[in-house]
């Protein structure tokens, strides 16, 4: 069935041509990502197809099956601000929610009719509300938006996000379309949403620059550039593959195009005098041959060859450093000493405590108690997430030349700020642009040119990766590789840290911070493999507790409860591990029909649900 089709549609906005006569198609089931450089037309292509926008072009047609219904997570949610968390979730019309809204307002007024009563139970009961409740709370849960009576108003921009992101998901649309969902989000928020989303039942049209949800949710990636839509089946390692033999295709073409653009100019030089129909023809040739290849030539990559200060054998150290904030202990008694090239990630959830960490060790705060030691030729770039305040009413050049006219290269060699921004994408036309008309990428582009020409030789980023393209991210990561300093990280995107840095800071509880050595997914290696140790001690210790005699004291008789529930649990978790792997047999080895499918889905869902809960269970009973 097919869901979406838009077919040769264009935009453009003055004289700038973002696409043209771009057509795709979305069926029932596939997941299917776009991916773009930034201020190419990604947002433009969601609100065409949203509706916000009409089309350009006289055969352009924008179709979305009139029996289906939408869901679409926008970058810039809208909520009213009177409203509570719950409140904007129940604004819904999912009809289990509607169900559930009307029994709940219906309490609240205190009506004692039993006709009424009865009539709304039945709604909730024939909706499966009860269910969708459950399903209601976990997904806030999950969320991180478990104070559900907490006025909207209230909510920082990072939970509104993930509010507008919960109200989608708990719309349950047959058709998700998704702006950058992974944003705002803690790394174990996106592993589970991740797991949610690739589901088989659900269809996707979403933008992500998450190297890793491409690789294991989607079935297809379109890729728009140069105008034009590609479309490549299967994951991002795929679409890799697949768009790098395009290139080369389209490399040998540019070659033999360019011999032919010699030949068609030296003939048009010749000037001839007679301009018959065929001499008319080659003139309109070339010059449609020269704007295709000239678009070609302009395509560069970004470069960064900024030369950062010396940075001297005493960095910065931290001594054991502790902050809290009222009872709430974000970290206590941590120290570290950087060395030279350290790369370090931090890791841990939203609100443990790891911005606080970089502002402490950039200096803007001070720690409770231990201190930080700075070196003398430390000179730190401080690339804050919440710090993309850029002055709109500023060229992008101006802006630039306010932190230095030329800026010193390798070897010796000076770049000019218009130079520098070149290199960053940033064509000579655009550099005269006000900084109110750049994207939000293109900001988040200018700003962290704006930290590296200060030439750094510490580099303190804050989610860097937040609204970069992949091209983009590509380059920073190389330059980063290269970076001849310290680097210190947090970010979202488990790609960009098993890239770049080679050991982590995780907050691990109340208070604690461990330095563990390796990369984001060594780390979480790591920490299943100390899960499973600690279940298999605990089961152990549990069977040897069968041949010791009980000493009659109240401390054994709880220890021995804690070791028949923990029995109960594994038991528990054990049948859950077998229907599950049960179910997904049945996917494997039956041809099952669209009923089955949505079925055997959500029982998959609910079992996922049921094991990390029993979990959860036996790590704290573990504790």
């Amino acid at each position: 069935m097919n869901y979406l089709t838009f077919e040769n549609v264009s935009r453009s906005y003055g004289d700038k041509l973002l696409f043209k006569d771009i057509t795709l198609h979305i069926n029932r089931g596939e997941k299917v990502a776009l991916v773009a450089e930034n201020g190419t037309g990604k947002s433009s292509l969601l609100r065409i197809i949203t509706g916000e926008e009409p089309p350009e072009g006289e055969r352009a047609k924008v179709f979305v099956h009139p029996d289906i219904k939408v869901g679409y997570l926008t970058q810039e949610p809208d909520f009213d601000p009177e409203l509570s968390v719950i409140e904007s979730v129940y604004q819904s019309t999912n009809k289990a929610v509607q169900a559930l809204k009307r029994y709940e307002e219906l309490m609240l007024k205190g009506v004692s009719d039993p006709q009424i009563i009865q009539s709304s139970l039945d709604a909730v009961e024939s909706t499966k509300g009860w269910d969708k409740e459950a399903s209601i709370r976990e997904v806030l849960s999950r969320l991180k938006l478990d104070q559900v009576n907490l006025k909207v108003g209230r909510l920082s921009g990072g939970q509104k996000k993930r509010l507008a992101l919960a109200k989608v998901l708990v719309d349950e649309p047959d058709l998700f379309i998704l702006d950058e969902p992974t944003n705002h989000l803690d790394l174990e928020m996106i592993e589970w949403l991740e797991q949610y989303l690739s589901q088989p039942q659900f269809t996707l049209f979403l933008i992500t620059h998450d190297r890793y949800f491409l690789e294991r949710i989607c079935s297809t990636i379109v890729e728009l550039a140069n105008g034009q839509l590609y479309k490549y089946q299967g994951n991002y390692s795929d679409y890799l593959e697949k768009r790098s033999a395009r290139e080369t295709n389209e490399t040998l073409r540019f070659e033999k195009g360019q011999k032919l653009l010699k030949t068609e100019l030296e003939w048009v030089r010749r000037q001839p005098k007679a301009r018959g129909t065929k001499a008319k023809s080659r003139v309109q040739k070339f010059e449609s041959l020269r704007e295709e290849l000239s678009g070609r030539l302009q395509q560069d990559e970004m470069r960064i060859q900024i030369k950062p200060e010396r940075l001297g054998s005493k960095i910065l150290e931290l001594r054991y450093i502790s902050k809290a904030y009222g009872e709430r202990v974000l970290f206590k008694d941590f120290h570290y000493k950087f060395q030279k090239k350290d790369r370090i990630g931090i890791v841990g959830p939203n609100g443990s405590g790891k911005s606080t960490l970089l502002d402490v060790l950039a200096g803007i705060i001070p720690p409770d108690s231990g201190s930080v030691v700075h070196g003398e030729t430390l000179k730190i770039g401080y690339f804050k997430q919440s710090g993309l305040s850029l002055p709109d009413d500023k060229r992008v050049i101006d802006y630039i030349r306010e932190f230095a006219e030329y800026i010193p290269m390798e070897k010796g060699r000076k770049l000019s700020a218009s130079q520098l921004l070149e290199q960053f994408l940033f064509e000579p036309k655009q550099q005269q642009v006000f900084i109110s008309k750049l994207s939000g990428g293109e900001k988040r582009r200018l700003y962290l040119l704006s930290i590296l020409i200060q030439n750094p030789n510490f580099l303190i980023l804050d989610e860097p990766t937040n609204d970069l393209d992949i091209v983009t991210l590509n380059v920073l990561e190389d330059y980063l590789l290269d970076f001849p300093g310290c680097i210190i990280i947090v970010s979202h995107d488990r790609f960009f840290m098993d890239k770049i840095v080679n050991h982590l800071f995780a907050f691990e509880g109340v208070g604690k911070v461990i330095d563990f050595p390796g990369n984001y997914s060594d780390y979480r290696d790591d920490l299943d493999n100390r899960i499973r140790e600690a279940r298999e001690i605990a089961a152990g210790t549990s069977h040897q507790d069968n041949d010791v005699k009980p000493t009659p004291n109240t401390s054994h008789q709880q220890d021995k409860e804690t070791k028949k529930l923990l029995k109960n649990l594994e038991r528990k978790l054990k049948k859950l591990e077998e229907e599950k792997e049960a179910i997904h047999l049945k996917f494997e080895t039956e041809n099952p029909d669209s009923a089955q499918i949505v079925e055997w889905s959500k029982k998959l869902s609910e079992l996922n649900e049921s094991i990390e809960a029993t979990e959860i269970e036996w790590m704290e009973l573990v504790d």
